[in-house]
């Protein structure tokens, strides 16, 4: 009984520290070129930067941030096209030199010369590109479901299972948002881009959130950077250096879009120690769906190398 009591307790307190979030950060915008991105910030310490994927926002980290901020001044951005961040027009302003920029701007804004920076999805393929483009400001890299580019490019080109799992990709390249199947099952609106939310308090936040956004902003990412897979094998898809930073990545095995495959000889591509995290039982959003595994070993790995 006493067992119990004391994990229904935790799990309310826990609930209420994720609601707290909303109540705590810091909002901020920071000019990037003519493009305003909008970041929330709370805590104190070391910086963190973390950055979301699609369809998402900056509260998805809300977990992570909840167990980050006593130690570390954590900031989660909107990426350009999302939520309160500005939606410029054109394929050619969500090209992957500009999202990187972003992060950096954001960086900069802070007044830290470097960051822990912690990408998912989309915002994964920016962190990693933050890493190998600007490791001057990468101090240490956290990457959740989404594998090292030269394991993404080889499943893509070599894994048929990875192409086929990648079709939806293909569809947003050549689509448009009110396509009566952009999204397998009807146009993008705000309340179907939500249904993978499994958090009855959050969804509300979430269906808010991209009723702010913009949808063909949200195809953009695609266009303009995801590669085109309608040849036998793909091109440009080089090499990548060698990154001399720690690394992290967690992966929730469950994925139905990125195969894990990707993951191998990932320790090829990193001088550094490289940490692999493998959850069974969690899907694609791996930071919500096993949230406390993430929060935690996400923590106790940033404190060991400090």
């Amino acid at each position: 009984m006493r067992q119990i009591i004391l994990s229904i307790l935790f799990i309310f307190c826990s609930g209420n520290l994720i609601a707290d979030i909303l109540k705590e950060v810091a909002h901020r915008y920071v000019d990037n070129n003519g493009t305003r991105i909008h970041y929330v910030s709370v805590g104190q310490g070391p910086l963190v930067v973390m950055i979301h994927g699609f369809p998402d926002y900056w509260y998805s980290w809300r977990h992570q941030m909840s167990a980050l901020k006593e130690q570390y001044q954590v900031i989660a951005i909107d990426q350009r096209g999302y939520n309160k961040s500005d939606q410029p027009e054109g394929i050619d302003n969500y090209a992957m030199p500009l999202l990187v920029s972003d992060v950096a701007a954001v960086i900069k804004d802070t007044g830290s010369k470097q960051a822990t920076v912690v990408g998912h999805d989309w915002g994964g393929a920016v962190a990693w590109q933050v890493a190998l483009n600007l490791p001057q400001i990468t101090d240490k890299l956290i990457v959740l479901n989404l594998p090292h580019p030269n394991g993404l490019a080889r499943e893509m080109r070599d894994n048929r299972e990875q192409r086929t799992n990648s079709g939806y990709a293909q569809r947003f390249r050549q689509g448009k948002a009110s396509d009566p199947d952009i999204l397998g099952g009807g146009p993008m609106t705000a309340q179907r881009l939500a249904q993978w939310v499994q958090d009855k308090e959050a969804k509300q936040h979430y269906v808010d959130a991209f009723n702010r956004s913009n949808f063909s902003s949200m195809l953009n990412f695609y266009k303009a950077n995801y590669p085109n897979l309608s040849d036998e094998r793909p091109e440009n898809m080089t090499s990548t250096p060698q990154l001399n930073m720690p690394v992290l990545i967690f992966h929730g095995l469950k994925d139905r879009a990125l195969h894990s495959d990707g993951l191998n000889n990932t320790w090829d591509c990193i001088y550094q120690d490289l940490t692999i995290v493998t959850v069974p039982n969690a899907g694609h959003f791996v930071q919500q769906d096993a949230a406390d595994l993430v929060s935690k070993t996400m923590k106790s790995w940033l404190l060991d190398r400090r």
